[in-house]
């Protein structure tokens, strides 16, 4: 090379395959037409065309492609020319604006389109499969990116970055979208409803939008300088999605949403022995796939809730400004953050840096309460590690906080509280009334497990269905969860009040999470006997509250969901046999798809008399799009161990199946009666992760480990764990981590079963 301006000129090629690759090649059921697209993050951009593959050198890109004709290519940039050329024609696109070499993307095929170009506003193209037009809401797809990109141009008070917005549902794509500048890709079997959607499913997918659209900003125009700060456009993007939601669908209760969605997750990993800092060290970006997960998609939004409670909203506000205009088509760094947040507002953050984003881990919270003569004597709030880690050095977490006094019979107080120690006094609590409850995190601003006191847990459990505020009232299902994990709380008992309350639950959100949480308790923490004795109560509440005209459908379809998924008596597998003949109905009309699938995969799970014959009626019946992934899927159900067998080796071995495929199996192959079929595949699971880790997408992996270690309950499956990684000192770390992850889980399982009734 020269001194100056050099300019090379190479020739490569590039694997296309259904998973694997940086080129995902999707085969068209329907017409057999082949779908194009490409993924490259976080590092596969050099499996595509030679080049320095990090995040921190960005360059501007000109993309030529030539596709046959009757195709249609999309890229991040404009199309300058399409000329005739041999084999089809050749598409020219405009030189982009700077980005990283992860966010280069084109996608070809035969897509069909729909074009929305207001007067004076951006043009915005949306592009699908041709043989999905009649079942695409291209209308409100498009409106929904709309409005996020003119939300966030006000909110950051920064034009829309790029060139141009156009959205592209991918077919078998791996994860919910991805931030492509001028070329956003979405999962098209999450953004294509084959049932009438539930809010939950509507605001899940507006969510996405939010996040993706909000990337263009955070994580696009500016860049994370490695991916040890990926949190920087993960979190945020999902903390301003919130955000949105909560001006443009004002009665959704956008920050409820936000708990629900994010803090179970990040609490289930942060309080385990392979939990990891927020900010996570990298040595190479071979390993970029492993800090993906609920450290940075969930802690990292809720800090960032927090941080703009300690900061003020205007302070936070202007500070992200800043921090955008500041590092503009370039790079930045946590502290780079911090430091406009420190320019805003005039506060110190770096207690905050330390503790939230430097430090791995998590606080457990309790208020500790002393009465005299029916007022508070005084009220303190103490805070342990939730896990003692290896080379934490310790030390209090800060934070400011809402404390809840509540009382039954007159207004509750509500008191400000920041965080001085391990143990906190709460200023201005000695001398008012003795409270009925207390709720050490109104609001949910703070990041930690927050116990209910003995006191408070007692009352509340016969009062909260009557608690009015949705937020609260989920974040004290939150907490009972909490203590049910401790252990502190039966799951017998919380499965009883859930059978109570769940009955007259108005919020749909709620419903279904709480019935996922009761469903849990029911499957894996309660012995046979005590299973047995609630099994018939839970599945006739479900039932009931399934066909009950009076509830919104998304509550009643949320009941169905959690019936179909658990039901096991007789009576309920004659349920299930009826709705597929079609002698039952929901919601007035014969049983839809993809719930009839759901179905027949519990009646197979079951060895019910007619699940082959039902099975094999259902892929006769189902000649739609999704029929072949539907039916693998639940395939993996049969309670057969060849069946099984066949089902590990294709995961590995067929190199037709994408992986959409295969994590639409894993909770069926991975039944939760399945434990004996299903327990001498755990090792092998485990020792296929480097593997894993080198051939398949950022999600899977997480995916795979929770699917296979998290179906167990026994103290047998916790020994093949332990001896799997005892057995690989030399294991990654970030490998280990994500077993220790799953192990945490499994461990408290077999702990609440051999702990018997408590907390009665």
């Amino acid at each position: 090379l020269g001194t100056g301006t050099n300019r090379l000129d190479l020739r490569f090629t590039a694997a296309i395959a259904p998973a694997g690759t940086s080129i995902i090649r999707f085969a068209e059921p329907a017409d057999s037409a082949a779908y194009l697209y490409t993924l490259l993050v976080p590092a596969d951009a050099n499996l595509l065309f030679p080049s320095f593959d990090q995040p921190d050198l960005k360059a501007t890109f000109r993309m030529r492609l030539t596709a046959p004709d009757g195709w249609t290519v999309v890229a991040n940039a404009p199309l300058e020319e399409r000329a005739a050329a041999p084999g089809g024609y050749r598409w020219t696109f405009a030189e982009t604006r700077p980005i990283s070499t992860y966010l280069a993307a084109f996608a070809a095929g035969p897509w069909t389109t729909w074009e929305d170009a207001p007067d004076g506003e951006r043009p915005i193209t949306l592009y699908a499969r041709r043989s999905q037009r009649d079942v695409v809401d291209a209308e409100v797809q498009i409106r929904t990116n709309r409005e996020a990109l003119r939300w966030l141009e006000e909110y950051f008070d920064i034009e829309y970055p790029f060139q141009k917005y156009d959205i592209l549902l991918a077919p078998a794509f791996p994860f919910g979208g991805m931030e492509h500048p001028g070329a956003v890709f979405y999962n098209e079997s999450r953004f294509l409803f084959r049932e009438p959607p539930t809010l939950t499913q509507r605001l899940g997918r507006d969510a996405t939008i939010y996040h993706e659209v909000a990337h263009q900003w955070f994580g696009d125009l500016v860049t994370m300088e490695w991916f040890d700060d990926l949190w920087l456009k993960e979190g945020f993007s999902t903390y301003i999605a919130a955000r949105m939601q909560q001006d443009l669908a004002p009665a959704s209760g956008a920050w409820k949403t936000f708990y629900l969605r994010n803090k179970p997750l990040a609490y289930a990993v942060d309080q385990t022995s392979g939990t990891t800092p927020v900010w996570q060290s990298l040595v190479n970006l071979n390993l970029a796939k492993s800090n993906y997960g609920p450290i940075v998609y969930n802690k990292a939004p809720a800090i960032i809730k927090q941080l703009e409670f300690l900061v003020g909203e205007a302070a936070f506000r202007s500070g992200l400004q800043l921090f955008l205009r500041r590092h503009a088509y370039a790079n930045a760094t946590w502290s780079d953050l911090l430091g406009a947040l420190e320019e805003s507002s005039g506060e110190s953050l770096t207690a905050f840096g330390e503790q939230y984003i430097l430090r791995a881990g998590m606080p457990v919270i309790e208020p500790l309460l002393r009465i005299e003569d029916g007022r508070i004597a005084e009220l303190r709030l103490t805070q342990r590690p939730a896990r003692n880690l290896p080379g934490d050095e310790g030390g209090w977490w800060p934070g400011r906080v809402r404390v809840r006094l509540g009382h039954a019979g007159s207004d509750d107080i509500v008191l400000p509280v920041s965080f001085s120690g391990d143990t906190t006094v709460v200023d201005g609590a000695a001398g008012l009334p003795a409270p009925d409850f207390i709720f050490a995190n109104d609001g949910d601003h703070g990041y930690g497990i927050f116990l209910l006191d003995p006191r408070s847990a007692e009352h509340l459990s016969a009062r909260v269905g009557a608690v009015d505020d949705d937020l609260l009232r989920a974040m004290i299902w939150g907490a009972f969860w909490d203590l049910v994990r401790e252990p502190r709380l039966s799951p017998e008992r919380f499965v009883e009040l859930a059978l109570k309350e769940l009955p007259r639950e108005q919020d749909e959100q709620i419903a279904a999470h709480l019935l996922s949480r009761a469903t849990r308790a029911l499957e894996y923490y309660l012995e046979p006997a005590s299973r047995g004795s609630l099994q018939a109560p839970f599945e006739q509440m479900l039932l009931s509250q399934m066909t009950l005209p009076s509830l919104d459908y998304g509550i009643r379809k949320a009941n169905l969901d959690a019936f179909i998924a658990t039901a096991r008596t007789p009576e309920a597998l004659e349920v299930l046999r009826q709705l597929l003949a079609e002698e039952r109905d929901f919601n007035g009309a014969p049983l839809l798809q993809p719930s009839r699938w759901g179905a027949v995969g519990t009646l197979l799970a079951h060895g019910h008399p007619t699940a082959d014959s039902l099975y094999a009626a259902e892929v006769r019946r189902d000649s739609s799009a999704e029929a072949p992934r539907r039916a693998f899927a639940y395939g993996a159900a049969t309670p057969s161990a060849a069946i099984k067998a066949d089902y590990f080796r294709r995961y590995f071995d067929d190199g037709s199946l994408n992986e959409e495929w295969v994590t639409a199996s894993l909770g069926a192959f991975n039944h939760p009666d399945h434990e004996i079929l299903t327990l001498p595949y755990l090792r092998p699971a485990l020792e296929r992760l480097p593997w894993i880790q080198q051939n398949r997408r950022i999600f899977f992996l997480p995916q795979w480990i929770s699917s296979f270690v998290g179906a167990h309950r026994t103290p047998e499956a916790l020994q093949i764990g332990d001896a799997f990684l005892r057995e690989n000192p030399d294991l990654p770390p970030d490998l280990s981590s994500k077993v220790l992850q799953a192990r945490d889980e499994l461990e408290r399982t077999v702990a609440i079963l051999g702990s018997g009734a408590v907390g009665e």
